[in-house]
């Protein structure tokens, strides 16, 4: 059985000084360097937005990061505008070894729809084409890693459960944004999905 390796996110503006900093961002880059050579197949994925994206709050007059809208697709929070496309935040972790990666997976970059997870963009139905390449290489098994665990590792993870592969989140390899209340609400949903965390 084929396992795959995802890294989600290892980016500057999720990282201490940037945009969109999770606590700790950075401290997990070693060690994930060290476990990607258990594995045939690393995939990473970048938040890669253009600039405007609807998800900033920003983009919408009046409101501030952090609240909640109704966009046509469901609930969305509304960020500070972070990994704008080629921009220094957008970047991956200058010590993330991205020499073992076999694909970068680019999401967020519809203007007007935002994409937590690796495999589909928030209104779940278009695919980012993450679960056709690992079904082509015979993967069953995914390994997550990365930033943030209840954001965009989470939204992965649970994507990857729901088409068919056995998923399991190292959590200490990921860290939380945890906005009210959302670490503990990612794993009960994580759980429920039966994907391992360890």
């Amino acid at each position: 059985m084929a396992n795959a390796l995802i890294v989600i996110d290892v980016q500057n503006d999720f990282c201490p000084g940037g945009a969109l900093a999770v606590p700790e961002g950075d401290q997990i880059v070693p060690r994930i360097n060290a476990l990607m050579q258990d594995f045939d197949t690393v995939v990473l994925t970048q938040d890669w937005h253009p600039a405007g994206h609807s998800s900033f709050a920003s983009s919408h007059d009046g409101k501030s990061p952090y609240e909640m809208i109704d966009m046509p697709y469901g609930p969305q929070v509304l960020w500070p505008d972070h990994c704008v496309q080629g921009s220094a935040g957008s970047d991956l972790h200058a010590d993330l070894d991205v020499t073992r990666a076999n694909v970068i997976i680019r999401k967020g970059t519809n203007p007007a729809i935002d994409s937590y997870s690796a495999f589909f963009e928030n209104d779940q139905k278009t695919p980012t084409g993450l679960e056709g390449y690992l079904k082509t290489l015979g993967v069953t098994e995914i390994t997550m890693v990365g930033l943030a665990t209840d954001f965009c590792v989470q939204f992965s993870a649970l994507d990857a459960a729901r088409l068919g592969f056995q998923v399991t989140v190292r959590e200490g390899l990921c860290r939380a944004i945890d906005l009210d209340g959302s670490l503990k609400a990612a794993k009960n949903a994580m759980d429920a999905a039966g994907i391992s965390r360890i």
